[in-house]
């Protein structure tokens, strides 16, 4: 049977007890500084615009904007997930751009160049891709 829901009327329109109502999240008119972080991965390119206090700003991937199978992992996958989070972030205008890129796929220079050519001043860009400093025993190499 389950639980009765409530129905109240509001002025913001009909909602019912118990579900939180969506609220508009006010956008700063002007921040200074962006944080691009960028992952290449060998299936996919994931890029997260944030401020600097780490809060998510806009985040796209290649595989949210329709690519599929090994199309995701390829350079022109990279650059139009740059092209989709510019037109996100077209209210918010940065002076200056920190990039972390993280992983080794093929999308990381893509990616990168795609920001300078939107008209990011980039100030500096940070490999930030985790190396073992020999931890457990790697797995054996594939055989293909």
């Amino acid at each position: 049977m389950g639980k009765k829901r409530v129905i109240k009327k509001s002025a913001e329109g009909v909602t019912a007890e118990g579900e939180s109502k969506v609220r508009e999240v006010k956008v700063a008119d002007r921040i200074s500084r962006g944080v691009a972080h960028i992952q290449a991965t060998y299936n996919n390119t994931l890029v997260t615009i944030s401020d600097d206090k780490g809060n998510t700003l806009a985040a796209s991937s290649a595989g949210a904007l329709g690519f599929s199978g090994a199309k995701k992992a390829t350079p022109f996958a990279a650059a139009r997930v740059i092209e989709a989070l510019f037109e996100k972030l077209k209210k918010m205008s940065f002076d200056e751009m920190y990039v972390f890129v993280k992983g080794v796929g093929s999308g990381r220079d893509s990616a990168v160049r795609s920001l300078a050519n939107r008209g990011y001043n980039i100030t500096a860009i940070k490999d930030i891709t985790p190396v073992p400093h020999n931890g457990p025993r790697s797995k054996k190499p594939r055989r293909v």
